[in-house]
């Protein structure tokens, strides 16, 4: 056999691999892209993984708003960590947390992230409410409602989390 014969089948194989039919398809591409998001953790499962939102989980899980959080949403959550918990006296915390207006006043429908929610003053609650939105340092540090964005955009299936330093209250503290 000559070395400078190409066959047939070689030649078509190279003009397929380059005109891209050989290579993966996009929405193939996406869709398993796709998959893999919504097979990752939801929000319920996020904060009870992360170990620092003991308290809120409770919450959850007392007041039924887990199995809202579970759902497809999409939601974006200001969850306030056990640290932010910590700053109330006991018996309000516990009071708070079984309350599930409070609980609601942490959520918005659909993802606001924190690139989005630097461009707004405010964002709709669940619980019917507004949360006022502001900035500090040129549009580094996010207040919401007077607690500041600790840590924000942790990514989840159905969601997204913004960590909070101190418990929203809905009514402007009342």
């Amino acid at each position: 056999m000559n070395s400078n014969k190409v066959s047939a089948a070689t030649l078509l194989a190279c003009s397929l691999l380059v005109t891209g039919f050989l290579a993966p398809d996009a929405a193939l591409a996406k869709k398993k892209a796709k998959r893999a998001v919504s097979q990752g953790n939801d929000i319920v499962e996020t904060a009870k993984k992360d170990g620092s939102f003991k308290n809120l989980s409770e919450g959850l899980s007392s007041t039924g708003l887990s199995k809202t959080l579970k759902s497809k949403g999409p939601f974006t959550v200001f969850a306030p960590n056990d640290e932010a918990f910590g700053k109330l006296p006991k018996d309000k915390r516990e009071a708070l947390l079984k309350d599930p207006n409070v609980l609601k006043y942490h959520v918005v429908k659909g993802i606001v992230p924190a690139d989005a929610l630097k461009e707004k003053r405010s964002v709709a609650t669940v619980q019917g409410e507004s949360l006022m939105v502001d900035t500090k340092n040129d549009g580094e540090v996010i207040v919401v409602d007077g607690a500041i964005v600790t840590k924000p955009d942790i990514k989840c299936s159905n969601g997204v989390i913004h960590v909070v330093d101190f418990v929203l209250v809905p009514e402007r503290g009342k």
